[in-house]
Formats: C-alpha cells, sequence, structure tokens
C-alpha cells in the first residue's frame, strides 16, 4: 500500500514538473493607448524619468516611495531607482534606447521582492494629429518563475497597471498647453 502511495505521488510531482518544464521560457505583457497629440510631445513625457510621476501607476501605489535619479537628465544613462511597500518593491531602470518620437527602450532590473531584470518599450506611432502608443515588458522566466506564473498571471498582474499608466499618461499630454 504504501509503495503505491510513493510511486502515486512520484507521478503526480513528475507531472507537476513537467506542466511546469512546457510553460514558455519567456512572457511579454503590452497595452496600447491613441493620444490626441504629437508624438514629440508623447515621447518627451517617457524619455524623462522626472515627468513619470504625474503619470506613473505605482507612484500612486505607495506616495512614501523613495526615488532617486542619478545618469543622464533625460534619454540613454538616465537612471530611475525606487524603493516602496511591498506593493512596488524595490528597483532600477536605465533608460538604453532613445529615438526621438519612436521608441525608448529600458533595462528594468527589480531586486525586491524578488530579483528579475526586464526590458520595458514605449512605441510611438503617428496616425495623423495623434499618436498611438505601445507601453510593453518582456522578460525571461526560470524554473521557479514558471511555477509561480502557474498561479500568477503576468499580464493580469501589470497589464492593468499599463492601462491606468497610458490613461495617465493621456490625461497629462493632453492637457498640456499646445506648442
Amino acid at each position: 500500500m504504501l509503495i503505491k502511495i510513493l510511486v502515486a505521488l512520484a507521478v503526480i510531482v513528475l507531472g507537476f514538473v513537467g506542466v511546469v518544464a512546457m510553460r514558455p521560457s519567456e512572457y511579454r505583457v503590452a497595452r496600447t493607448a491613441t493620444i490626441a497629440a504629437p508624438a514629440p510631445a508623447v515621447f518627451a513625457q517617457v524619455n524623462d524619468f522626472h515627468k513619470w510621476e504625474a503619470w506613473n501607476p505605482w507612484a500612486k501605489l505607495d506616495p512614501a516611495m523613495k526615488q532617486a535619479y542619478e545618469g543622464a537628465p533625460a534619454g540613454i544613462g538616465a537612471i530611475y531607482t525606487w524603493s516602496g511597500n511591498n506593493e512596488v518593491g524595490e528597483g532600477r531602470m536605465t533608460l538604453t534606447e532613445s529615438r526621438p518620437s519612436d521608441l525608448v527602450r529600458i533595462r528594468l532590473e527589480f531586486l525586491k521582492p524578488f530579483a528579475t531584470t526586464s526590458s520595458a518599450e514605449f512605441s510611438f506611432k503617428p496616425e495623423g494629429d495623434h499618436t498611438v502608443v505601445t507601453w510593453s515588458m518582456a522578460g525571461k522566466v526560470n524554473f521557479m518563475a514558471k511555477v509561480v506564473h502557474l498561479f500568477m498571471d503576468m499580464d493580469r498582474m501589470i497589464g492593468g497597471n499599463f492601462e491606468k499608466g497610458l490613461a495617465q499618461l493621456k490625461s497629462v499630454v493632453e492637457a498640456a498647453p499646445k506648442p
């Protein structure tokens, strides 16, 4: 009887390990919004970490969050660090690519609640007098993260915050005086 139980447990564990191993080793979350402003106006808000406070959805989750800026004031080499409550954690963003009115790419290093590195990207596509902005984040997933992703979907975890952030970015840009 004990051997049957042990064999059944081994089959369950092996099955679970097999399911986890077959999960994707990368993730990507993306959201898009259309903003009634030219691409340079939208790009300017994203390319400068100092301007993020006006629309960053995570800043609203912890008003007492500690923030610091290093490196270039904007564009390539700009660095933003934060440390906050359990909802925002601790990390560092480094702006690694900046193509005016086209693309901003960021290396995103999370330190807490768990250490991981991802890539965030903002793309800007002019459509008449509007700009279509896509905010995405992608990263690799190790075995333990695959286990976590069985129970916590990345799209559900951060997609809503991307939507809030894009809505706030839209409000900020559209409310700004027109040049």
